[in-house]
């Protein structure tokens, strides 16, 4: 037994993404991605958009200001990783690039080095260019520019 797709007109969908983006700041890919869910037609998922748009309700700049801010403070990302989950969600280079000044570079080095230190000294490893190698990958796979991770990958593990 199938179940009917329940079917939403216009003011409907429209109520219902004002809610979902006052939630929590959504960039345009995942509303449009919610209302094809709804099974929305795309002539209405545009002036849901822009109807959207329009009343402030969403807003890409501030996305990724608040994906930038969000994501560097709780999982704490590097530039490069922040750019690529950005990137992804198909914001503009404009608003990224914005988004990224946002950080301190005193806040940015900080959080570095206190990251990459704390990670080696969780590293059980005994061989060093084994610790070095471990240290380096996860530094890399959060984000942190190249240069960075391998002067404080030699600086920490001689």
């Amino acid at each position: 037994m199938q179940q009917a797709k329940k079917t939403y007109t216009v003011q409907e969908a429209t109520r219902a993404l004002e809610r979902y983006c006052v939630y929590q700041e959504r960039c345009h890919q995942e509303v449009r991605r919610k209302l094809q869910d709804m099974h929305m037609i795309p002539e209405a998922i545009d002036v849901i958009i822009v109807h959207l748009l329009e009343h402030n309700f969403l807003n890409e700049e501030r996305f990724a200001k608040t994906f930038v801010r969000g994501k560097f403070n709780m999982k704490r990302w590097g530039r490069s990783r922040l750019t690529f989950e950005l990137k992804k969600k198909d914001i503009s280079k404009v608003n990224i690039s914005q988004a990224l000044r946002e950080i301190e570079e005193t806040d940015y080095i900080e959080v570095f080095n206190d990251l990459a230190e704390k990670k080696a000294a969780s590293l059980k490893e005994t061989n060093k260019y084994k610790k070095r190698k471990k240290l380096i990958d996860y530094l890399l796979y959060r984000g942190w520019e190249s240069h960075l991770v391998y002067e404080k990958a030699n600086e920490i593990i001689p």
